[in-house]
């Protein structure tokens, strides 16, 4: 309720409207207020408060969160504000990444190799789920419902740990509170204070349910799998070619979509149809194949590959179209 009220006002506030102007690169075509971070956050300030309110002692990594969420959602909303240099963001994100390692965070399974090496990994998937948040956040709904399931299905997953499951509810119905303003046709976006913020809450609560033996790493990276491989594949595309990575682009999975004709609509509902079968295949994974995880990854790559390619045939077809008209 109060992302809710928080995103009703932001997007009516003219002191608070940080406005995303369309361009080149973007999928909207009118100014949309950019400041549904602050409405997320403001979410889950309430609701850990409210937490504190029932628990006895809070949750370990509730009390280290702040010191990684406070300087990336500074840094974010300066770059929304006024722009900021891409070696400064990247050096705050790394900073907030050090702040999960120096909380005894590390990705599990990887305890035989050097620490430096665990501790480097740790650190690029952090920054990387930061990053590619951010990126997938250019269609409406889209960063919100992919909160709204993963978190939902992260609590699920580790229910055996009251206060897992608390602070993965109070993420996902912040998230759900901003989604009601940015639903297609949006009228407020998160901007980078909100994209930012929820990359490194998806990334810490992975590492958290997994090392604490709440769920596998992998099931963590299957629910979010529906943004991990689009920014992935994208990114490895874009760099096969020679491309700026560092720019804007439209090159996104999603993004194609949009351009062929299916809509912010049409597109965001096939893919949060995707991300359910992936976070209830994940959900029935863990609880009855545990131990067949190259099958799954097996299965996964597959599925994802046809999706791949089902997204250029189309783009074939529709120019093919285009010649013959």
């Amino acid at each position: 309720m109060t992302a809710l009220a928080g995103a009703f006002w932001l997007a009516r506030s003219p002191r608070w409207r940080l406005l995303d102007h369309p361009n080149a690169r973007s999928l909207h075509q009118l100014p949309i207020p950019r400041t549904g971070g602050f409405a997320v956050l403001s979410g889950l300030v309430v609701g850990s408060m409210g937490l504190a309110l029932f628990v006895a002692e809070w949750p370990q990594l509730l009390k280290i969160l702040p010191f990684g969420l406070l300087p990336l959602a500074a840094i974010s909303w300066l770059d929304d504000r006024q722009g900021v240099a891409a070696w400064q963001r990247l050096a705050v994100h790394g900073a907030v990444a050090i702040s999960l390692i120096v909380a005894g965070l590390s990705i599990p399974g990887v305890g035989l190799l050097p620490a430096w090496v665990t501790m480097s990994l740790t650190g690029l998937f952090v920054v990387w789920m930061i990053n590619l948040y951010n990126f997938m956040d250019g269609m409406d709904g889209f960063a919100g419902g992919m909160a709204v399931i993963g978190f939902t299905t992260l609590a699920w997953l580790g229910r055996a740990d009251v206060g897992f499951v608390a602070v993965s509810l109070i993420i996902a119905a912040a998230s759900a509170g901003f989604l009601v303003s940015n639903f297609p046709p949006a009228q407020l976006f998160l901007g980078d204070t909100g994209s930012t913020t929820l990359g490194f809450l998806a990334a810490a609560l992975s590492l958290w349910g997994s090392q604490a033996d709440l769920f596998p790493f992998w099931a963590a990276l299957w629910v979010f799998s529906p943004f991990i491989v689009d920014a992935t594949v994208t990114l490895l595309r874009r760099l096969a070619r020679g491309e700026r990575i560092w720019e804007g682009h439209r090159s996104h999975y999603y993004q194609r979509l949009v351009l062929l004709g299916w809509g912010h609509r049409g597109t965001v509902l096939a893919e949060y149809a995707l991300m359910l079968i992936c976070a209830g295949s994940a959900v029935l994974a863990v609880q009855w194949w545990p131990d067949c995880l190259f099958i799954l990854a097996l299965g996964g790559g597959g599925v994802y590959g046809l999706l791949i390619w089902s997204v250029a045939r189309l783009e074939q077809r529709s120019m093919g179209q285009r010649t013959k008209d």
